[in-house]
């Protein structure tokens, strides 16, 4: 248990996994000492523990609030976008750099091959996605996952070069916003954005978006206009995270927990509204826990929805993601 992250909500059950553990080993240790009865009465003990554990922990992730998934999300331990490529697919070819300032290291991207496992389907893509640290060095060095203007014409060299070869694109959103610095601002950052929402909707190969963890504001749509949107369950996705939404509102962060509330920024609340088309669920306890089953499960799903895409000509593929994002936020009063 040495090392692990453990979330406010999560300590209750923390704490009754690190006794469980400990009985385990008092059983294991003892054994020969203990009479049968000892033992007998130890392995109930146990497994009447076990059972509390398994309630508690379903209890505790089945009920999950909004802030508690914008938490879940943020867990430094989840898997990020090239965790998932080395997981999902093979033959991973990084390029890097826009042609014309420099490479951001905040977005990475290539192309892969994404092969059914056991199944017949094998496509070269071009998979492109936010990247974060682990560390301080390398979150410094991903800059914290926000990406600056050449990150995001970065990710459009690689888009337009999918479609010239015609190959599928697939984006992972991981962010907690654009860069909002100065020289960010005077290279055009909200130009790069909007340049990439103008290309990604006029892309003539299919396209698939997946929120694997943070969705914040233009940082996550610059990367977020496909055919289909795929949202991971224990993430976030919304124009602004809570904690700046509370700054606003309440002049102060403490109110992050009913700013998340209002928000609506969960993968249910996204479905409901027609934001997102499909939620990848996650192992119980986050994505995080089981990164290999994480990654096995949205493999599965981007194969699925591939098989639909290729079928469908470039012309309809367009004509139906322009309809797609136009329809969304618009309703009719009785």
């Amino acid at each position: 248990m040495a090392g692990k992250v453990v979330l406010d909500f999560e300590k209750p059950l923390f704490e009754l996994e690190a006794k469980l553990n400990e009985m385990r080993v008092c059983l294991r240790g003892s054994a020969r000492e203990q009479s049968q009865q000892e033992a007998d009465t130890l392995h109930r003990d146990i497994e009447l523990l076990e059972q509390k554990v398994d309630t508690l922990r379903r209890s505790i992730y089945k009920n999950l609030t909004r802030w508690q998934k914008v938490q879940l999300a943020r867990h430094p331990e989840r898997p990020f976008s090239l965790d998932y490529i080395y997981m999902m697919t093979r033959d991973f070819v990084e390029l890097a750099g826009d042609r014309h300032f420099s490479d951001d290291k905040a977005i990475v991207g290539g192309f892969a091959r994404l092969e059914e496992s056991g199944g017949d389907f094998s496509e070269t893509v071009m998979i492109i996605g936010h990247q974060k640290g682990r560390d301080t060095k390398s979150n410094l060095f991903r800059n914290f996952g926000m990406a600056q203007p050449e990150g995001y014409r970065k990710a459009l060299r690689l888009m337009k070069l999918a479609e010239k070869f015609r190959k599928p694109v697939i984006t992972l959103i991981d962010t907690p916003g654009a860069f909002p610095g100065i020289e960010a601002e005077e290279r055009g950052q909200a130009e790069a954005i909007a340049r990439n929402l103008f290309e990604m909707a006029r892309l003539t190969v299919p396209v698939i978006c997946v929120i694997i963890g943070e969705g914040a504001s233009g940082g996550a749509i610059g990367l977020g206009v496909g055919d289909r949107i795929l949202m991971s369950e224990n993430s976030w996705y919304s124009v602004i995270s809570p904690e700046s939404c509370s700054s606003i509102l309440w002049r102060s962060w403490n109110f992050k927990e009913q700013a998340a509330e209002a928000l609506k920024l969960t993968a249910d609340d996204l479905l409901e509204q027609g934001i997102i088309d499909r939620i990848v669920p996650e192992p119980l306890g986050g994505a995080h826990t089981d990164p290999e089953a994480m990654a096995g499960t949205l493999k599965a799903m981007l194969v699925e929805e591939l098989r639909t895409l290729l079928l469908k000509e470039s012309g309809e593929l367009v004509r139906q993601r322009v309809e797609k994002f136009s329809s969304m936020g618009v309703w009719n009063e009785q």
